[in-house]
Parts: C-alpha cells; structure tokens; sequence
C-alpha cells in the first residue's frame, strides 16, 4: 500500500512542474553566457586586428570571423560585462600590421601590442578612450598620429624603439593626464612642439636617441622627475630649473658651456645656490640656512608698529594718487569737449595707437633666415599690411620664417632654370640652399590675392603649417616680407603621378599595378585625415594627379594642401580653376560653385579613374565620345569584359582580375553624380585595405628588390603594407 501511495505520488513531479524546473534551471546557468557575449562593435575591430596580424596561432581563441572574444576568454582580452577594455599582446612576436579598425574601441582602456614586429604606420584613428598606449619594440614607421591628441584620458604613452620619424606636431595640448611620455630610440627630428608645455601631470619623459633640435626651455616648469634628452641635436644652455630634476640625463647633444644667461626680465640667482634652493624646495626638504645655523636672512623680523605704519602709509599715498588722476582725466575731457567735434576721439585714439603698434611692430626681432627659431618664438601677434594697417595673427606658426634675400639666392633670383610647375596662386621654384638642403617655393602671384586673402596669409600658413601627415607635402616655411608672398616646402623629387602617367618616357610602366594601388591608398588616406582628422575638416578643392608628388620609392604626396584659404572667390578664380581642372571638378561646382569634402571624392574616383586607364581626365584629341573620362568609363565599370578592355595598356595585361573589380567598384562609388551617395574617405580607405588585405600574400624574394608580386588574371597576389 505504501508503494502505491509512492507511485501515486511520483506523477505529480514527473510532469509540468519539473518541466518548468528544468527550464528555468537551464535560463540561470545560460544567462553568464549571454551577459557575457561581447559587444558586436568591438568584435569587428578584433577580427581585423588579427587578420591584419597574419592570423598567428599565439593568439589563442581569436577568430577572422564570428566568435565571442568575452566569452571565448580571446588571449590577451580583458572585458567588463560586454565591452572590451584591454588589450595587452605584448611580446608574442607578432607581426603584420594593425588595421583600420582600431577607433571603434570605444571602451578600451589599455592597449599594449609591445615587443613585437608590427611595421607600417600607426593607425591615423586610434581608440578614443586610452589611458595607456603601449606599442614600444616595433617596426613601426611614419609619425604620431593626430588622433593622439583627442585622448584626453590618457596616463601613459609608450612609442619608443621603432622607426618613427618627422616632427611630434602639437599634439600635447589637451593630454593634462600624461605622466609617462616614451619616444625614445627613433628618428624623431625638428624642435620641440610648444604644446609640450601643457603636460603639467608629466612626471617622465624619454626623448633619447632622437634626432631632435632647438633648445629645451619649453620643459620647464614641468614637474619631471626622469628626463633623458640624450644622444640629440639639442643646442644652447641647458636650463638650471632642468638640471635640478633628481634623474636627469643630457650627454651626447651641443650644448653651451658655461652658465645659462638668466631670462628676461629675471635677475641671476647667487652663485652655488640655484641649484641647491630648486632641489629642497622639490624635494621638500629644509630651508637652506647660513652658516651659524640661523635663517640666512640676515634681519629678524618687523615689529607690528612698524608694519603698521607701512600699511597705512601705502594706503595714504594711493589715495592721493588717485586723487589726482581722477582731477587729471575730468579736466582733460573738457578741454577735449570744447576742441574736438563729437565723434572724432575714437579715430584720434585709434590713428595714436596704431602708430605706437607700428613703431613696435618696426622693432620686433630680425626674420630667420635658414636656422629655424625655437617653435616657441614662432608665434606672431602683428604684421604690417600693405596699407599701414596692422592685422592680428592669433594662431601660432610652427613654420620657419625665411627672408626674401635668402630664398632670392637659394633659386638664383627665381630663374628659369629654377623653375619646376606653375599653379593658379602662382610658379613653384626649386631652391638649392647654401646648407645643402633642398626645397620647393611657391611664389604667390600678388595679382591672385586680393587685399582681404592677402592678410589672411599668416593665418592660413599656420593653419598649413599644422598639417602633419606621411602622404602629405610638408610646410617647412613662408615668407611675409616687403609684399611678397612666398611658401617654402619640402621637395619631393620624382615628379607628379600626372607627368609619369601621361608624359614620362616609359614612366607608366614604372606604375605597375602594385605601386597604383599604393599611390591610391597614400592619397586617401591623405584626403581622409584632412576630412575626418583635421578640425575643422579640411577641403582641398584642387585634387588631381598633377597636385600627386611621388617620392623615388612611389609612395604619393598630397600637396597644396590648405591653400584653398587663399583662394579667393571671384569669378577670375573660377575660371582659371575650371581651365586647370575642370575634368575631375564634381558636378555640383561646375554647375553651382559649391563645393564640400564630396567633392574630393568625386575628383579621387577620377584619379583612380587615370591610375586604372592611364587616361587624362579631358583628351580633346580623342572621339568625341571618348573625350570625357568619367563619362566614357562609367557606364563600362561593372562589366567584365569591358573593364578588361579599359585597363592601361602600359600595364601588360600583369594585375589581379578579382583586384582589378573591386578597384573598379570602389570608383563608382566616388563619381556618383549626387554627392550625399558619395562615400567618406575613411570608407574609400577601408575599401582599400580590404582590397590589399583579401589577396593572398606573396612572399617577397630576395632578389625582387620592388618586392611586389605579379600575377597573371587567374591567380591574384599582392605583397604590401597597407
């Protein structure tokens, strides 16, 4: 009866009940794994990091495509609920590059990719989020990129023992939460950026084995306690506020012997004891005291009644200063009533004060001549304009000022045999320097300048002269002196990407398609970071080949970057504009004048259009319906058959078909007749990347000293950075 009662019982939990049970156990054991999934936003970023880095099996767990790096505990990966947050592979002998995902890390906090063999450049758009930033014991090339400066987060930043070059660029400004700064062991050059000086939590900062310049006045008043200059260029005095820091270490630079000349309007500190005082007082110990073990202030003290007395003298005295200023200006503005007409003071008061501005402005220190001033000198405040007129220049310029007499002798008084392009702002001349160095200037024509461009001059070649990018010309320099108007670049000396494919004997063939591609990707991504990086954006308004410099290794520089702030827009302008470019012009400035950053676009698709036809833009000696390149081309882009038949010839049939497609694909999108169907430059650079990235990698022989790999339609193979 009892085990009837029991098989009575059992139904009651062998039905729905113990049903709901299992179900409601299995939901608590799966809901860690659902808290756990990650992000969609931040698996993309990972999938293409480790792509980019060749896929090692070192990094264990991660994925190309689909997986949870949370979840799947991705080596290296730290998360918090969903969101990554670190990621330190540091020292697993990486190599490869660091894609174009990297920004949508949104959450990151730490990135440390350390002690490993990554090359090519630094992603122009990093995470926004850092606080730490590690990619030290690299292969890495190029400079720092701009996005550095929008990390407002970040403590630690770690570049050292790659091969980084150029200048820093003043990019400082708004990091007040660096304390560790490492830049050692590269090729860093030019002086140190102002916005250094902003640093105010920087307790380290390694710039050894550089190849800095200029002075090191900008570091003080920082609160170091290691910095190591060492093995640079670094010249003057070093500062005694420096040599008070407890590690500090300055050998193998040129620096002036002897004792620093105190700073204006400073006296000099008693002999023996600068250094003293600055150590005590940072290390917080003791006064400094005489011999006699007392103060070594040699009075006691003020009695209060003496005290007293002085107070209520200093009192007394400005009260009858004041007095007698108030009597002063009330009797000043009657005689000024009686004599001068209502409304001619401020013209009196303003013609006195700019005299006195022009007679200060006339005193001013004399221009550089070749040797750059220290950058912090490189701010002006005034110009005197053409009329007498003095304009205020806010910005600071980190270009160097030039005379007209030196760039008059580096070009032989701008002669003909000196002279190398000519643009619409005016000729560009090849200038030999007495120092070796070898420069482009632009000449600015000053009938192209109205008055109004004219004295925005100074303000637009600050703006220029902040432009730091690996495929964009550099401003080394200007002039603003006696009525001219000079720029003063580097000097890229293999011609333009126009000349070689249309002009040069046998120049195209040099173009092989490899090195195409190359010249596309460098230039987008120039156009990207002045679009996207740079803020304000910056328009170019005048892309074209002939504004595509290429180096001897073919990689492209971007110029007259910045220089549509000196265009004036007049008619004449216009004209002359649309002469020069009107093939790769969009169509909303043919018609209308407009134009924005789609407009680049536009002109990049037909660009890409010369590199894939080796065609001009306008060819009046072809039929008619050929003569438009755009409008010839496009209709033929998504054919394979015609494509084939559009390739330039010069190119031999050796290219990539599946390569050749995609590059077709990505010009549709950048020649679409409606700009809001364009696409921005950071997606016409990853359309690139991808391109590079989806073609099997060749290993590169080495007896192929261009190291790219050709192949015949049927297989496909591109060996480069990207």
């Amino acid at each position: 009866m009892v085990v009837n009662n029991n098989r009575a019982v059992f139904p009651l939990f062998s039905t729905r009940p113990l049903t709901e049970l299992v179900l409601l156990a299995l939901i608590f054991v799966a809901l860690p794994l659902v808290r756990a999934t990650t992000d969609p936003s931040d698996v993309q970023p990972l999938q293409v990091l480790y792509t980019s880095l060749n896929s090692p099996s070192k990094l264990t767990n991660w994925k190309s495509s689909g997986g949870d790096p949370c979840g799947e505990s991705w080596k290296g990966i730290t998360c918090e609920g969903s969101a990554v947050v670190s990621i330190d592979i540091s020292g697993l002998g990486l190599n490869g590059t660091l894609g174009y995902l990297l920004s949508n890390l949104k959450s990151l906090r730490k990135l440390d990719l350390s002690d490993n063999s990554i090359h090519d450049t630094i992603p122009y758009q990093l995470p926004p989020n850092l606080t730490s930033l590690n990619l030290a014991g690299n292969n890495l090339s190029g400079t720092l990129p701009y996005s550095v400066s929008l990390m407002v987060s970040l403590s630690y930043l770690n570049m050292s023992q790659n091969s980084l070059s150029q200048s820093f660029g003043d990019i400082f400004t708004n990091l007040v939460g660096l304390a560790t700064l490492d830049l050692s062991f590269n090729n860093f050059s030019g002086d140190l950026p102002s916005s250094l000086s902003s640093l105010s939590n920087l307790s380290s900062l390694y710039l050894q084995n550089n190849q800095l310049t200029g002075s090191l006045n900008i570091l003080m008043g920082l609160p170091l306690t290691i910095l190591n200059v060492a093995n640079n260029h670094f010249s003057g005095w070093v500062p005694e506020e420096l040599k008070a820091i407890p590690n500090f270490i300055y050998d193998g630079n040129s620096f002036d012997n002897g004792p620093a000349p105190p700073p204006p309007p400073y006296t000099p500190p008693p002999t023996g004891r600068s250094n003293a005082n600055r150590t005590h007082a940072r290390s917080g110990g003791p006064s400094p005291r005489g011999s006699n073990g007392e103060s070594s202030h040699s009075n006691k003290g003020l009695t209060v009644g003496s005290i007293v007395g002085i107070i209520l003298g200093s009192i007394f005295i400005a009260l009858v200063l004041l007095l007698v200023l108030v009597f002063c200006i009330r009797k000043k503005r009657k005689d000024t009533g009686a004599r001068t007409p209502r409304g001619s003071l401020s013209v009196g008061t303003n013609n006195v004060i700019t005299e006195m501005q022009e007679q200060r402005s006339k005193s001013t220190g004399a221009v550089a001549d070749l040797k750059p001033p220290p950058a912090e000198k490189l701010t002006v405040e005034r110009i005197q304009g053409k009329n007498g007129s003095v304009k205020r220049i806010k910005s600071p310029i980190t270009a160097t000022s030039y005379t007209v007499a030196s760039l008059q002798t580096a070009t032989n008084s701008f002669s003909q045999e000196f002279l190398i392009g000519e643009g619409s702002l005016g000729r560009v001349y090849k200038a030999d320097f007495p120092n070796g160095k070898i420069m482009a200037i632009k000449k600015i024509d000053n009938a192209a300048l109205s008055l109004q461009e004219e004295d925005n001059f100074l303000e637009a070649v600050s703006n220029m002269s902040r432009l730091r990018h690996q495929n964009i010309v550099t401003l080394a320099g200007y002039c603003a002196e006696h009525g001219q108007r000079l720029l003063v670049y580097e000097y890229v000396g293999n011609g333009n990407l126009h000349d070689m494919l249309h002009f040069a004997e046998d120049g195209s063939k040099n173009l092989t398609w490899n090195a195409r591609v190359r010249v596309a990707l460098g230039t987008a991504r120039a156009l990207e970071y002045l679009h996207e990086v740079c803020l304000p954006s910056v328009v170019h308004r005048n892309f074209k080949s002939a504004n595509i410099l290429l180096d001897e290794e073919l990689n492209p520089h971007l110029s007259d970057c910045g220089l549509a702030a000196l265009t004036p827009n007049t008619e004449r302008q216009v004209s002359t504009q649309m002469i020069g470019s009107f093939g790769y012009s969009a169509p909303e400035f043919a018609l209308s004048g407009i134009y924005t950053v789609k407009s680049d676009v536009y002109s990049f698709g037909v660009v890409m259009l010369e590199l894939l036809t080796g065609r001009k833009p306008l060819d009046s000696s072809r039929v008619r319906s050929e003569q438009s390149l755009v409008r010839w081309a496009t209709p033929q882009l998504h054919d394979i058959d015609a494509l084939a038949k559009m390739v330039d010839p010069a190119l031999n049939g050796m290219y990539p078909a599946k390569s050749l497609s995609r590059f077709a694909d990505i010009i549709a999108l950048c020649v679409q007749p409606e700009p809001e169907f364009r696409p921005p430059m950071s997606e016409v650079v990853q359309a690139l990347v991808r391109l590079v990235q989806r073609a099997s990698v060749v290993k590169r022989r080495s007896s192929d000293e261009s190291g790219f790999a050709y192949k015949t339609p049927e297989h496909e193979a591109i060996d480069m950075p990207v």
